[in-house]
């Protein structure tokens, strides 16, 4: 227990990521399936553009109808509070409370449903581009949870191709973010030091890259064809299980048990790294919440709780194994810990998830909080990965970074070359 509370310890307070300057404050237990996301995003990261829709929504367990409050902060690059005042980056008002909430409907567990839309009555717009941070807090002023969001300006054009490495030791595991950024009607100034990039893997701020310079410039074109320092394991194909039909044991369910709550028992896994790769289609860590028999699955659906197992033979030392994906926002925490039953000689894991289709993955946790999402599931370079290039600029004498654009590409289309 106390190896456990210390690496916990370490991934909140020891990680020197610059995107670490504001931490997404997690959530307590009693709330639950944070789902935030964009006019035309699915639980991914939010990255909108400006005057588009924001839609947050949890889930409150405690059953006490509490009232919640919602702020809203304006940052730079590296995530330190920009010289913004309110009233330059937001219109209207914010610290408003939660007005939208239902209480679940015949549910074993009992839960309240929140939600929260941007632009509204009270916040009309956000005007400016850039990094902001929501945060909830309760009518005492303490504060529940934040999360992450981004606004950007469609300025640059940002083309963005997957590559093979080209080191022959990692050509098997890594994929390459090659990308160019086009800027003809915004003259980028000294963009060695005022453009900053964020790439991002299926939507995970956690490993993100975010200290690529310009190698090249070839008129408007900003050229990045870096090898190693534009680098992802490939990692595997995500696991998943659905329980829409929270009776029927099927899509990962071995066996369905009821008591205060349902419980599903998940087939036990086993790890991937040292087999061949295969194809599997996924949706890349996020979730979807759906209860096949209800009208509306935001207050309809179930609780249920979820039974992970694994059968991992290799000593992992003073190491921890967790599962991790979209479903918490990427965090490791208390929920995700896999034990070891040494009886049974698996690790183990029981979690409460709301009922739908969810992506999960094992990883594999140091001491310092560095996450291994390679060391169970194996890195592979055919694997289908998202990735997101986030281009950043100050302009001369600004006082904030701007996103001036978006580029995607999905790992489908690697190329050797």
């Amino acid at each position: 227990m106390t190896r456990y509370l210390s690496t916990i310890l370490l991934i909140i307070f020891g990680t020197s990521n610059i995107l670490a300057q504001v931490s997404e404050t997690r959530a307590p237990h009693y709330i639950r399936t944070i789902q935030f996301k964009g006019q035309q995003t699915l639980n991914k990261l939010p990255i909108i553009k400006l005057g588009e829709r924001l839609e947050l929504s949890f889930d409150a367990l405690n059953g006490e109808e509490e009232d919640f409050y919602y702020k809203i902060t304006h940052h730079n690059f590296d995530w330190t509070e920009s010289d913004l005042s309110k009233s330059e980056f937001l219109n209207g008002f914010d610290d408003v409370r939660i007005e939208t909430y239902e209480n679940s409907l015949n549910t074993l567990q009992i839960y309240s449903h929140y939600s929260l839309t941007i632009p509204n009555r009270e916040t009309r717009s956000l005007k400016k581009s850039g990094n902001y941070l929501i945060s909830i807090y309760n009518d005492s002023g303490d504060l529940i949870f934040s999360r992450k969001f981004m606004i950007m300006e469609s300025i640059a054009g940002v083309a963005v191709n997957i590559k093979r490495s080209r080191d022959l030791k990692f050509v098997e595991d890594r994929q390459v973010v090659n990308f160019t950024i086009n800027s003809p009607s915004l003259l980028l100034i000294n963009p060695k030091q005022r453009v900053k990039t964020l790439v991002i893997k299926n939507n995970n701020l956690h490993s993100a890259i975010n200290n690529l310079k310009p190698q090249y410039t070839i008129g408007s074109e900003l050229i990045y064809k870096y090898d190693q320092e534009a680098s992802f394991g490939g990692g595997n194909e995500f696991l998943a299980f659905d329980n829409k039909d929270v009776r029927a044991a099927v899509n990962g369910v071995r066996r369905v048990e009821l008591n205060d709550l349902y419980e599903n028992y998940l087939f036990t896994n086993i790890d991937r790294y040292d087999r061949p790769y295969t194809y599997n289609p996924d949706v890349n860590g996020t979730f979807v919440v759906n209860n096949i028999d209800a009208n509306n699955s935001s207050i309809e659906a179930e609780y249920v709780k979820v039974h992970f197992t694994l059968n991992h033979f290799e000593d992992i030392g003073d190491k921890e194994l967790h599962i991790y994906g979209a479903f918490n926002n990427w965090t490791i925490d208390g929920s995700t810990y896999m034990s070891y039953n040494e009886s049974r000689d698996v690790y183990e894991n029981s979690r409460l998830f709301k009922q739908g289709f969810y992506n999960f993955q094992y990883v594999l946790v140091d001491r310092n909080g560095n996450i291994d999402d390679g060391a169970i599931s194996g890195n592979f370079w055919q694997t289908e990965n998202e990735y997101t290039v986030l281009v950043y600029y100050r302009d001369q004498g600004g006082r904030f970074d701007r996103i001036i654009g978006v580029g995607y590409a999905n790992s489908e289309v690697i190329t050797n070359n």
